[in-house]
């Protein structure tokens, strides 16, 4: 039964493997991105509810884009403070802002899906470029370079939402090893033809590309995934790209305690189940190796079965995992929570358990 589970474990470290050197490293290890400004037409477009501190701040940001065709989309859903009327007056103020008004509609109530095709659909330009209220870019070359990687085939680009530091916090730490984690996962994926995901917090695509799948009209009834499952949907291995160079990323605040980081993350494993079938496969065989790596040497070395060789093998493990995540951390800035790998993953592990339990008792809350 022991050499049962220590093939087990053997071929655990090969999936690893798989994963870490052969998918993640296309990511991983790529040359530094060029950038070829295109100067495509864009519209930003920005979907906000109750979000009166937040746009008050960032909205300026996005006015002042270096980038010679650009409009901005506000669209407030629905808002019961005052992000309408900020959003009035920054219409007033810059004469590349348009003001999209929603009502809550019967059919669609609280829906941001809905908010966000008014938004699409009165956009002027040829190109969408998306982020949250809650999100900004630190360059005034953030269109420049997500724009950069569109081509006549490639109408899709993925981009990198990171969170921004808070010192002497380990849940920062964990929250942006994540977040790292998930980018290498569906910017791999992308590179080797199988994108799967985007974040809204950074995501662009053509127009056209939203009506060739009628919109959100096949998930509308799912609250959340106005990003990765439309993604999902749209995407494929000949119009979608990616977009990693530095000033290309959007920064927003990361939750500060537990329990709000717990109840986002929910809301994120909650849509995963609506991908298509490879990737739920590919996604659910990679947690499960996750899994089994830290479960089953604990029975084998319990018992000193091999102890050598099952030792050999969590050192060889951790090697190429540290190599490929550490690089990648060097691409996104990350590198900081690369001193804690081994123990972050471990909590986030366990963390993926207890949201993937909870969701089955009861369902994730969406959009305010």
């Amino acid at each position: 039964m022991l050499n049962i589970t220590l093939y087990f474990f053997i071929a655990i470290v090969v999936v690893q493997l798989f994963y870490y050197l052969i998918i993640f490293a296309k990511f991983s290890f790529a040359k530094k991105q060029v950038v070829n400004p295109k100067n495509v037409p864009i519209s930003v477009i920005v979907c906000a509810k109750n979000e009166e501190e937040n746009v008050k701040k960032y909205v300026p940001l996005l006015a002042e884009q270096n980038y010679p065709d650009f409009e901005i989309v506000l669209i407030d859903d629905a808002s019961s403070d005052n992000t309408l009327e900020i959003f009035e007056e920054f219409e007033k103020q810059y004469p590349n802002i348009r003001l999209v008004k929603v009502k809550n509609n019967e059919a669609f109530w609280g829906n941001k899906k809905y908010a966000l095709t008014l938004g699409i659909k009165s956009a002027k330009k040829e190109y969408l470029l998306f982020t949250d209220a809650d999100c900004y870019p630190t360059s005034k070359d953030w269109i420049t370079n997500m724009s950069a990687q569109f081509t006549r085939e490639k109408t899709i680009v993925l981009g990198y939402g990171k969170y921004e530091k808070i010192a002497n916090s380990f849940l920062n730490k964990i929250i942006r090893y994540e977040t790292l984690l998930t980018a290498v996962q569906y910017f791999s994926w992308a590179k080797t033809g199988k994108p799967y995901m985007g974040v809204g917090r950074n995501l662009a695509y053509k127009k056209e590309e939203f009506f060739n799948v009628n919109g959100f009209i096949d998930h509308i009834q799912i609250r959340s995934g106005d990003d990765d499952l439309f993604i999902n949907q749209a995407s494929n291995s000949k119009n979608t790209t990616i977009s990693y160079s530095v000033d290309s990323f959007t920064y927003s605040a990361p939750k500060t305690s537990y329990k709000e980081w717990f109840i986002q993350k929910r809301r994120h494993i909650a849509t995963a189940k609506h991908y298509k079938t490879f990737d739920k496969i590919q996604l659910g065989l990679f947690f499960s190796s996750q899994l089994l790596f830290l479960l089953l040497p604990i029975v084998l070395l319990a018992f000193q079965h091999q102890w050598i060789i099952v030792v050999s093998l969590i050192g060889f493990r951790y090697l190429f995992t540290w190599l490929t995540l550490g690089f990648a951390a060097g691409k996104l800035k990350e590198k900081d929570v690369m001193y804690w790998y081994p123990i972050i993953e471990i909590i986030l592990i366990f963390t993926q358990i207890n949201v993937f339990f909870t969701n089955i008792i009861s369902k994730p809350a969406h959009w305010k």
